[in-house]
């Protein structure tokens, strides 16, 4: 950790009385950071701005914890700033408070005119990421993890503790007898990173002590590789996707490596930091997409991010959700504008109404995915008649922001056959009868 605050002090290009931002949940983490970095103002004269977001999810502690780092500020004569996330507008929890957060952040170093914004991602915290992403799959930079330092529109993000473990971090705590925060959440199994942490990590350092020596060098390597071909990608790019518009007929010309990379690259440049939410079956969607010998076409993407295909183009788009007008065929995998995902399964053990077991000799294919039309009625499984959607929406007390991109499940013949995670019409069959398709919604 002291090696930390020499890092910082010889290589980081502040100048006395600058300004910097600092991210502090009031975990361990973030108070070793925070240490350090009051280490680094004595010396400096810096101005420290802590940020603090509470996520208000409801969890015991939230408050407690904003009045800690706030006291610890106070202490420490350190700038408090704190903002409470008071709504989430989609589903994907993690993705939208870590967007409001980077934003929160953004508003800060303008409001000081801040150089640098430091996190306290750490060395496990790099080994969780990367192995993530390879079970669920992303692109060449996905892989690599997260950046130490990533530059942004006039400052940078900095993550000095990039190749410190969360043991060094305890350690570092005890000697200096600094107190900290629990986040009982980080305890839950639900959580994926969680189950990472606490399962599969702990395997690789019984393998190898200094194991995330070789992750960060991973790391270091796949960028490395990353920045050289996006040298060469750079040069063909301006001429293939003129005005952020992929020119097929120059693009199938080019070998499949530098084909998927300007997909890739595509993508970045539109998701920006946000590349986790990306999976190569989405870049796989892409190059069908692109391949398929239909002249027209659309696929739709996380953050309401569209690929459109007219004729000899390709475009990426951010759908205007006012309008709430799509229509996508189900085919094994697809995202949808909602934040959440439709996939063909060969499996499964439950029978909840995120889950629609199909016989193909009922309905028409193809099937498709659509948001509501006005006068929508489906037959509800176990009941007779038909009833309106917009009726289910309000029993099952859906927000009416919710409602215009709820997805609705329809066969050719437009018959509504299933209200992912609602309702289950009279198409959807049980597990002991007779079924050629199960979809599953989440």
């Amino acid at each position: 950790m002291d090696n930390v605050y020499q890092d910082l002090l010889e290589k980081l290009n502040v100048k006395y009385g600058d300004s910097i931002i600092v991210g502090v949940s009031g975990g361990p983490d973030s108070m070793a950071l925070l240490h350090i970095l009051i280490r680094l103002k004595k010396a400096l004269d810096l101005q420290i701005v802590v940020a603090h977001v509470n996520h208000n999810t409801g969890r015991k502690g939230q408050l407690e914890e904003q009045k800690f780092v706030e006291s610890y500020c106070k202490k420490n004569s350190l700038i408090f700033e704190t903002m409470t996330i008071e709504e989430y507008g989609d589903d994907n929890f993690h993705n939208e408070a870590r967007t409001i957060r980077y934003s929160y952040f953004n508003n800060l170093v303008k409001k000081y005119h801040a150089k640098y914004v430091f996190t306290a991602h750490h060395a496990d915290d790099l080994i969780e990421t990367i192995l993530m992403r390879i079970v669920r799959g992303s692109t060449l930079k996905g892989y690599s993890g997260f950046s130490k330092t990533v530059k942004m529109n006039g400052y940078y993000i900095i993550r000095p503790l990039i190749n410190i473990t969360k043991d060094e971090i305890y350690k570092y705590l005890g000697k200096h007898k600094i107190k900290y925060m629990v986040d009982q959440s980080n305890l839950k199994d639900i959580y994926t990173r969680n189950r990472f942490r606490k399962y599969i990590v702990p395997e690789f350092k019984k393998e190898d002590k200094l194991v995330h020596e070789k992750f960060y060098k991973f790391n270091q390597t796949l960028l490395e590789y990353n920045d050289y071909i996006d040298k060469i990608v750079a040069k063909k790019y301006k001429k293939i996707v003129p005005d952020n518009v992929l020119n097929i007929e120059e693009y199938l010309k080019e070998e499949p490596l530098i084909q998927n990379k300007i997909i890739y690259l595509m993508l970045e440049k539109m998701y920006q930091d946000d590349l986790m939410l990306l999976t190569d079956k989405h870049c796989e969607l892409i190059y069908n997409l692109i391949n398929s010998k239909k002249a027209n076409g659309k696929i739709h993407l996380p953050n309401n991010i569209q690929a459109i295909k007219s004729y000899n183009n390709l475009e990426l788009s951010k759908l205007n959700v006012k309008d709430n007008i799509y229509e996508i065929q189900i085919e094994q995998y697809l995202n949808l504008p909602n934040g959440k995902n439709i996939e063909v399964i060969t499996d499964s053990k439950t029978d909840g109404n995120d889950v629609c077991r199909l016989s193909l000799n009922e309905v028409k294919q193809p099937l498709y995915v659509r948001n509501r039309h006005d006068g929508d009625k489906m037959t509800v499984k176990g009941m007779l008649g038909r009833k309106k959607v917009s009726d289910i929406f309000i029993d099952c007390k859906i927000p009416s922001k919710d409602r215009d991109l709820w997805p609705i499940v329809c066969d050719a013949d437009d018959n509504i056959i299933w209200l992912p995670g609602l309702k289950k019409s009279k198409f959807c069959k049980e597990k002991t009868e007779k079924y050629d398709i199960i979809l599953k919604y989440y």
